[in-house]
């Protein structure tokens, strides 16, 4: 089962619910087992159960430490693009008015199409046909500096133009990596089973009395932890994303205010 697919509130509500379902399991497990054998009531937590605990929260922080370093580097690659974008536009102005006009209106729309991009969320659909769109301008403008950097007279302005048109098209390379850079999905599935695990052996640990405080508070700080590092993990999902960031973006619509 694909985890990008379900809202991480669904997923961590339900992790939730089987935490303490199965810390209720360990302490019935427990009250059973001291009726059919008679054994002498045990209290406290165990090695065993210390263990586990540990290995949950070695693997929360590993979790957690992953995805908040790909949280991180797609804002840096966000940040770059909106750089790129705006460094080749400005470069434009190189050029004579009529060719500038032209720059000018490709980088308009490309920008467009890079803005919605972002904004599409996790609509496939818009997602590839912004992504298709930006190919073809890409295409076009790459093409446009191309044809004028084989005239002489246009010699400094393609020295300025092309590598920034490079450095604009590389890094959408670079963003599309970023997106897909997530945490396996397997590492949460074996996190899940942790949970889960853990949760029985604290209700086994501490079957002579089911406290529900603990039991809830340890499930609600699991789960919450659950959440961020699943969230942080997701640009297109949930609370914490990119927005901020992105934002960038829309105010490179300015530049070409002096256009309209």
């Amino acid at each position: 089962m694909n985890l990008s697919l379900y809202p991480a509130t669904t997923i961590i509500g339900v992790v939730f619910i089987l935490m303490v379902i199965f810390f209720k399991m360990g302490h019935w497990f427990f009250q059973w087992r001291k009726v059919r054998t008679e054994e002498v009531e045990q209290s406290g937590i165990g090695a065993v159960e210390g263990s586990l605990l540990g290995l949950l929260a070695l693997m929360l922080a590993f979790t957690f430490s992953m995805s908040g370093s790909h949280y991180d580097r797609r804002i840096v690659v966000i940040n770059e693009e909106a750089n790129a974008i705006g460094t080749a536009v400005l470069r434009a102005d190189l050029y004579p008015d009529s060719v500038r006009k032209e720059f000018k209106k490709d980088f308009r729309q490309y920008l467009e199409t890079r803005i919605q991009f972002f904004e599409s969320g996790v609509d496939l659909k818009k997602v590839y046909a912004s992504l298709d769109e930006s190919a073809k301008l890409q295409d076009r403008l790459w093409e446009r500096a191309a044809y004028y950097g084989r005239k002489p007279e246009f010699l400094v302005q393609t020295n300025m133009m092309v590598p920034a048109l490079n450095e604009m098209i590389d890094i959408v390379s670079t963003r599309n990596t970023a997106i897909l850079n997530k945490v396996p999905d397997i590492i949460f599935y074996i996190l899940f089973a942790l949970c889960i695990t853990a949760s029985f052996s604290l209700g086994y640990a501490i079957g002579h009395k089911v406290d529900w405080p603990i039991k809830l508070g340890f499930g609600i700080m699991i789960a919450m932890t659950l959440y961020l590092a699943m969230d942080l993990d997701r640009e297109r999902r949930g609370i914490i994303n990119v927005g901020f960031v992105a934002k960038q973006m829309n105010d490179l619509r300015s530049m070409f205010k002096a256009d309209e």
